[in-house]
């Protein structure tokens, strides 16, 4: 029998927690910007606006606030017989990237289901829904195939172009049968199910639509299994390899499957269905490992928290699922390595100024991806009532604890830092204003119509002239691990932009916009 999650109220505990509280002060301190107070909900705002930015197909007249961009990509996928126009930019070049996008639509749909409820959600579920409509496409272009990526990112290096300008080859890969890809199938499922419950209410025949396709693509993946590094080796990698293989993204897929189908009223057979699925599979694919990342390539701690959430639902509601405790345990050992004072607690992990550094390339990835799980964890504990917290070895963690270490990460981005600068461009007075992003830092069409062919472009790669063009909203890679960080397009290690990056920001952006952390 599984033993019971900790409540304690001993001397030892509260002894613990007093020092617990002192060692959050403290982290949230460091940088000598601790106390400052950020707007929120305008950070939110420009997070959101970003992915305006990063549309690729036609763009929405009268809904397109990045009014320097324009229609791109408009024939991709015609080579082929296939329409695949439409969907995300990654980052700075002009590569539609399966993998990353489809984690992009699955946190920025956790986002919106997590912190933004109601109305407030708009701009959120347009993001979403503009993403959700490739992956549609792309999951129903050909039978027994999921199209992954539009471009060759080998050749798409070789010009700096402007999204507009753009004439290297737009070349479709897929997925197949014969050439599997379980990792961005499952992740693409996963989006899918997500997305069906942001849309669940607001538009029924979407969100069946989206939950349907989930469903066929998660079966795909499932039943042909195998990595689309392996099997589209000479695109994939590495750029978006799938380091981490392709169980995690089964078994996250399968969670909100799970998530989805239990909140539609196919609920009873279909959601027994994911959740036996999870109790059969979970040992193989990864339920007992503990991992300490969470990114577009590697997706068992966040599982392991959307599973607690199923389970401290549960307890709420006074019928948890104790087959589901697991995955509570293991998102507890990997909050107790975030939060000071908690045994487990690793201070390597962060910067003398306070920010949790976990890889050269793009750290902030990982730094908007923890703060999002730290949140949403602290909601699921919220949720569960009765005092439930994180177990610690002998002590525990409040919730409180959690969001104290996300915002101090939070605001770490916005501005609290040792280089007082924002890392958010458009957001405050100090930001970087040389993006390794081509549209942001090339004159846009509506100023330069002319074409800026393939090798002309470079120079504006290399310039030490501001961006012509505000990239609104984009978090870039953000500083190395003592804090330092060069303003230069040709660093892109830590000035290129992702909507991976923004898309669980906007989760916690949300959550501090509305005033949870006072």
């Amino acid at each position: 029998m599984a033993p019971p999650m900790r409540r304690s109220s001993s001397k030892a505990t509260v002894v613990s927690r007093l020092a617990l509280a002192a060692a959050v002060l403290l982290l949230t301190a460091c940088g000598g910007n601790g106390a400052a107070a950020f707007n929120y909900a305008d950070a939110l705002d420009k997070a959101l606006l970003f992915f305006q930015a990063q549309r690729s197909g036609k763009l929405p007249a009268g809904q397109q606030r990045v009014t320097w961009r324009g229609d791109s990509g408009l024939s991709d996928g015609s080579a082929a017989g296939v329409d695949l126009a439409g969907g995300y930019y990654d980052a700075g070049d002009n590569v539609k990237f399966g993998l990353p996008m489809a984690f992009t639509v699955t946190m920025l749909s956790w986002s919106v289901l997590e912190f933004m409820p109601g109305v407030s959600a708009s701009a959120g579920k347009a993001a979403v829904r503009w993403g959700a409509d490739y992956l549609l496409k792309a999951a129903a272009a050909a039978p027994h195939a999921l199209y992954v990526q539009v471009a060759d990112p080998n050749r798409d290096h070789q010009c700096w172009e402007r999204p507009e300008d753009m004439d290297t080859p737009r070349d479709v890969y897929k997925v197949t049968p014969d050439k599997p890809g379980s990792d961005v199938a499952g992740e693409t499922a996963a989006a899918l199910a997500a997305a069906s419950l942001v849309f669940r209410t607001c538009d029924p025949a979407y969100s069946a639509k989206l939950l349907q396709t989930a469903q066929k693509v998660f079966d795909f993946a499932d039943r042909f299994r195998g990595s689309y590094s392996d099997s589209l080796s000479s695109v994939a990698c590495p750029f978006y390899c799938s380091y981490s293989g392709y169980h995690d993204e089964l078994l996250w897929a399968a969670a909100w499957l799970h998530m989805a189908t239990a909140a539609t009223s196919q609920a009873g057979n279909s959601s027994d269905v994911y959740l036996s699925y999870i109790y059969s599979n979970g040992h193989n694919l990864g339920a007992e490992q503990d991992d300490f990342t969470f990114s577009w390539d590697d997706k068992r701690v966040g599982t392991k928290v959307l599973l607690s959430k199923a389970f401290l639902q549960g307890i709420g509601k006074g019928k948890s699922d104790d087959a589901l405790r697991l995955y509570k345990a293991h998102a507890d050992t990997y909050v107790c390595s975030l939060v000071p004072g908690a045994a487990g607690f690793q201070q390597s992990q962060f910067t003398p100024g306070g920010l949790l550094f976990q890889e050269g390339d793009s750290n902030m990835q990982y730094v908007t991806s923890t703060a999002f799980l730290l949140l949403a964890y602290a909601n699921s504990l919220a949720s569960a009532g009765g005092g439930v917290q994180v177990s610690c070895g002998g002590g525990v963690v409040p919730a409180s604890a959690l969001v104290a270490v996300a915002k101090r990460q939070v605001d770490y981005i916005l501005g609290a830092n040792p280089a007082r600068m924002s890392y958010m461009v458009g957001f405050g007075a100090r930001y970087p204003r040389h993006v390794h992003h081509r549209g942001a830092s090339m004159p846009s069409v509506r100023d330069h119509p002319k074409r800026i062919a393939c090798d002309e472009g470079f120079r504006y790669l290399h310039s030490a002239d501001p961006d012509a063009n505000v990239l609104v909203g984009a978090v870039v890679g953000g500083p190395d691990g003592s804090d330092a960080f060069t303003d230069s397009r040709d660093n892109f290690a830590q000035t290129e932009p992702s909507t991976y990056t923004n898309a669980p920001l906007v989760g916690a952006l949300a959550f501090f916009a509305a005033g949870r952390h006072r």
